[in-house]
C-alpha cells in the first residue's frame, strides 16, 4: 500500500500518523505540494482531484484524509477507541469530522498563508485588517473546538483519543509553524494538547510535525519560482 504525502499539510499528517500509530504498513511517497508535484501526470493516475493524501491499495486508490483514515481504521481493524462502534460516541467523532472542514482547518491554514508563505515566499504584503480578521476566525474555531467539542472531557468523544483529536491537533498546530503560539491563554486547550501528544506519543508528534514547526526557516530555502503558477489562486483564496 502506498500513502502519497507532504507532512507540511494537515491532512498528510493525520493520515502518517494513524498508520505509523497503529503499525500499518506502507511505502513514504514523498510529494512536494510547494513544487507542484500534485499536477504532474503520474499523480494524476492516482488522483484527479490532485491534492494529497492519496492511497493506493493495489488498483483501489483513494482520496481525501478523513476517507483515508476511515479505511485504514476498518481494513486494518485499528483498536475501537479510534472510531468506536458505540453509536453516539461515533456520531460525536462524526460531528466533528463534519465540522472542522470549514472551520479550523480553514481558519488555521489561512493564517498560516498569511503570516508566512504570502509574504515571505510570494514576498505580498498582508493588509493588518486581513491578519486581524483571520486571527479572529480562528479564535473563534478555537474556542468552539474548547467550549463545544473538549468541554470538560479528556477528549472529544470522551475517555479515549479518536480520530477527531487526531484530526483537530494537526490543524491547530499549523498556526503554530507560522509563529503564532494558539495554546498561550488557553489551558485547557493546552491540557487537551498533552493528552493527544502523549496518546500518540511524543516522538511520532514530534516526527511528524518537525517539518512545519521548522518551516520558518525553511522557507528561507523555497524557490519562489515555482509557487508564481499558484500565485493568482492563492491570492485569491486568502487575500
Amino acid at each position: 500500500m502506498e500513502l502519497y504525502l507532504d507532512l507540511f499539510s494537515q491532512p498528510c499528517r493525520s493520515v502518517y500518523i494513524f498508520a505509523k500509530k497503529n503499525n500499518i504498513p506502507f511505502e513514504f511517497k514523498h510529494m512536494s505540494l510547494m513544487d507542484g508535484e500534485q499536477y504532474g501526470e503520474e499523480f494524476g493516475k492516482i488522483s484527479l482531484i490532485r491534492k494529497v493524501p492519496a492511497l493506493r491499495d493495489g488498483d483501489f486508490c483513494l482520496a481525501e484524509s478523513i476517507a483515508i483514515l476511515l479505511y485504514l481504521a476498518e481494513k486494518f481493524k485499528t483498536p475501537d477507541f479510534w472510531y468506536p462502534a458505540d453509536l453516539q460516541q461515533r456520531a460525536r467523532i462524526n460531528e466533528y469530522l463534519s465540522w472542522q472542514h470549514m472551520a479550523i482547518r480553514m481558519h488555521g491554514s489561512k493564517m498560516f498563508w498569511l503570516r508566512l508563505l504570502i509574504p515571505k515566499v510570494l514576498g505580498v504584503d498582508v493588509p493588518q485588517d486581513k491578519l486581524d480578521a483571520a486571527l479572529e476566525d480562528l479564535n473563534v474555531s478555537l474556542k468552539l473546538i474548547e467550549e463545544k467539542f473538549i468541554q470538560d472531557k479528556p477528549f472529544i468523544a470522551g475517555e479515549h483519543v479518536s480520530l477527531a483529536d487526531l484530526v483537530a491537533i494537526v490543524e491547530i498546530m499549523q498556526p503554530v509553524g507560522s509563529g503564532l503560539d494558539v495554546f498561550e491563554g488557553r489551558p485547557k486547550l493546552s491540557a487537551w494538547r498533552d493528552r493527544v501528544q502523549v496518546a500518540i506519543g511524543k516522538e511520532l508528534f514530534d516526527e511528524a510535525h518537525q517539518a512545519i514547526l521548522g518551516s520558518q526557516e525553511s522557507v528561507k530555502q523555497m524557490d519562489a519560482s515555482k509557487m508564481q503558477f499558484f500565485k493568482p489562486k492563492i491570492l485569491k483564496l486568502f487575500m
